[in-house]
């Protein structure tokens, strides 16, 4: 007979799991899109920069493809749903489109670059909260749900610094992609658990998280070096 801590915690995890099925943060399709246009025009410009690789127009759309959809397609298979990406016409065209005009304008972008940035913060938000509530909404416990909707803001560029066989750009001091989708993510859990509507929470989640990167560009914020650390270390056994 199961004991009653036993039967009162999957009672709570059923209710945590209604009440963000019953409200899925989702955002319009053209705002989805522009999220994606965003991701694949970096990733384009990214690789135009690599003179030394000489990669060819192919290469350049594929680069911007795999940064524009690679989050949204790393999440649907960790949740064994059909990629948002081949559910829908626009996707591909609109990411490849963007890629291309990435190369094509690459001055103009690189003079805007600060404005990239800043609505790449957010499209680093936007994907986290849509990647967790999702993965809540699907059942996912809530640190495997935080893990995929960081996945899901950080995986394009994850694929493709490894399409190109480049270190990982997150891995490297002075990156807080991560830390900024951890972040926004477990606002998001929490703010969940304490009731508030899932609407306002996918917000929180996005201010947090482009507040966080934005903060990292303008000001320095990183994570301490292993060096670093190592140093410290042997400073406190001196």
């Amino acid at each position: 007979m199961p004991r009653p801590r036993a039967r009162a915690s999957r009672t709570r995890s059923r209710w945590f799991t209604g009440a963000v099925s019953s409200a899925l943060f989702t955002i319009p399709l053209w705002l989805d899109l522009t999220a994606v246009a965003i991701g694949a025009i970096q990733g384009a410009m990214f690789s135009a920069r690599l003179t030394e690789r000489r990669i060819d127009l192919l290469g350049i759309a594929l680069i911007g493809v795999i940064v524009g959809l690679g989050g949204g397609l790393m999440r649907d298979i960790l949740l064994n749903q059909l990629p948002a990406a081949i559910s829908d016409n626009w996707y591909l065209p609109v990411a490849t489109a963007a890629a291309l005009l990435g190369m094509l304008l690459l001055r103009l972008f690189t003079r805007l670059n600060g404005l990239i940035i800043a609505l790449d913060a957010v499209t680093i938000g936007l994907f986290g909260a849509i990647g967790t509530s999702k993965a809540l909404a699907y059942g996912v416990p809530v640190v495997p749900a935080v893990f995929v909707g960081v996945l899901s803001a950080v995986g394009g560029s994850i694929l493709r610094d490894v399409t190109l066989n480049l270190p990982i750009a997150l891995m490297h001091v002075g990156s807080l992609y991560a830390i900024a989708a951890t972040a926004g993510t477990v606002l998001l859990v929490v703010l969940v658990a304490f009731g508030v509507n899932i609407v306002i929470a996918g917000t929180a989640c996005v201010i947090v998280t482009t507040l966080i990167r934005l903060g990292s560009v303008r000001f320095g914020w990183s994570l301490p070096e292993q060096r670093a650390l190592g140093s410290w270390r042997v400073w406190r056994r001196a």
